[in-house]
């Protein structure tokens, strides 16, 4: 493959505007189909042949074959039989992490003569994993006299399952003194918040210990728990309030190391050590804290790593403020990245034929396909060929296309065309990838 920069040559537009899926109904399917994960090796996911109405023979003396996405072959076909098999046990966390639904993306090739139909497999999860605290234990210092029905934020526990298999909810005991709501951000996950249902007397309990457990949805359901240590202050009796308690901000994803993301900011009525306030982020996943970091002094956040909007468009995390004396408060950081088109469309080669024979008109040639992970006006893409050649492209399914003769050729006027497909983007800059291939 040469991908470069090409100028002085005129070229003709041969598609219109093509945004990644809007093709999505277009030409043959296949499926859906469905496995749950941890599904052993072997198994079978159905029989293709029958779904495409073809003969056993027909398998074999047409050479079809799975393509998928990828360098892991999920998937086998037996010709002989046209079963489509698992090729190796999936694990739905390992294949998609947190997405759903977990959907594998593959094509069946049929190379004579040339087709190709789309398919999907989506891996079903289950209930494998328990919720896990990463804080085994929480101390949380409360005034006694803090009124009933305040708030207190809790860690929440990590469930490597998705969909109802993931936390549900919480509970804590004993609960004499305080009760637990179970939240739910906007990305869906469920965080705890202890409630005082009754009010502390520090002089007759100082301290409480208390369990925490977080509980999934499966069945039967798994539980993870955590110890909550409550110590009840007589002192110190205003907790830091931030200015706002949602900031939201946007951030294009090529912004430079150190750049500024946001500036958070809390009060605290108290003097001295009991006033003097600290900021760090609370419990932050490990990607977050791989990317934003908070001066503990003056609520900046800046970035530590380069973001990039087609792994992660956005990140919510929770700021805390903590004062000298214990007591803390609590907002979000909403922050948005922004895309920019830093991603030149790719170009992926599936079939060639050369040489091809002379004189038979409207051969096709090459079977590739293209993409570009950016979004919007980024991810638009035009192809285009040379325009002396006696070739066409035609968009096929999807994102597919396909080369192919204009006419019939003769061998005798021209032994060999060198043929240089162009793909370019729309966004701006506009950024082109150009495939080079010789046909005989």
């Amino acid at each position: 493959m040469e991908i470069g920069w090409m100028h002085n040559r005129r070229q003709r537009q041969v598609l219109v505007f093509f945004v990644l899926l809007s093709l999505s109904g277009a030409g043959a399917a296949l499926g859906p189909y469905s496995i749950v994960e941890e599904t052993e090796r072997g198994s079978f996911v159905a029989n293709l042949g029958k779904d495409l109405g073809l003969e056993l023979t027909e398998m074999s003396s047409r050479g079809a074959r799975i393509i998928s996405q990828g360098n892991k072959q999920h998937l086998q076909l037996k010709v002989q039989t046209g079963d489509l098999l698992i090729n190796e046990k999936p694990d739905r966390e390992e294949l998609c992490g947190p997405s759903e639904p977990c959907i594998l993306h593959f094509q069946v090739l049929m190379e004579n003569p040339l087709e190709i139909f789309q398919a999907e497999l989506r891996v079903i999860d289950i209930n494998d994993h328990s919720p896990v605290f990463n804080e085994k234990e929480m101390v949380l210092k409360i005034l006694e006299n803090s009124p009933l029905g305040t708030e207190f934020p809790l860690y929440h526990a990590v469930d490597m399952d998705v969909g109802s298999n993931n936390v549900q909810n919480y509970n804590i005991t004993p609960n004499s003194h305080f009760g637990v709501l179970t939240r739910e951000r906007n990305d869906g996950r469920k965080y705890p918040e202890l409630v005082l249902d009754k009010e502390l007397d520090r002089e007759e309990e100082p301290q409480l210990r208390l369990t925490l457990t977080a509980l999934d949805g499966g069945s039967p359901p798994r539980s993870g728990t955590a110890q909550v240590r409550i110590e009840v202050v007589d002192i110190n009796d205003n907790a830091p309030e931030f200015e706002q308690p949602i900031y939201k901000v946007q951030i294009p994803e090529n912004s430079p190391l150190g750049s500024l993301v946001a500036t958070v900011s809390a009060r605290d009525l108290d003097s001295g050590a009991n006033g003097k306030i600290s900021y760090t982020l609370f419990q932050p996943s490990e990607d977050i804290s791989k990317t934003l970091e908070v001066n503990p002094m003056t609520g900046e956040i800046r970035l530590r790593k380069q973001l990039d909007f087609e792994t992660t468009m956005s990140y919510e995390v929770d700021i805390k403020a903590t004062d000298g004396g214990g007591l803390s408060g609590k907002c979000t950081l909403l922050l948005q990245v922004v895309d920019v088109n830093d991603n030149p469309p790719q170009v992926t080669m599936s079939a060639l034929t050369s040489p091809i024979p002379e004189n038979s008109p409207e051969i096709v040639v090459a079977l590739f396909s293209v993409s570009d992970p950016d979004s919007g006006n980024n991810g638009k893409m035009i192809s285009s060929i040379q325009e002396d050649l006696p070739f066409l492209l035609k968009p096929s399914v999807k994102n597919f296309y396909t080369l192919v003769t204009e006419r019939a050729l003769d061998r005798e006027a021209k032994a060999e065309y060198n043929i240089t497909l162009t793909v370019t983007d729309m966004g701006t800059p506009r950024l082109k990838t150009e495939y080079n291939l010789t046909v005989q």
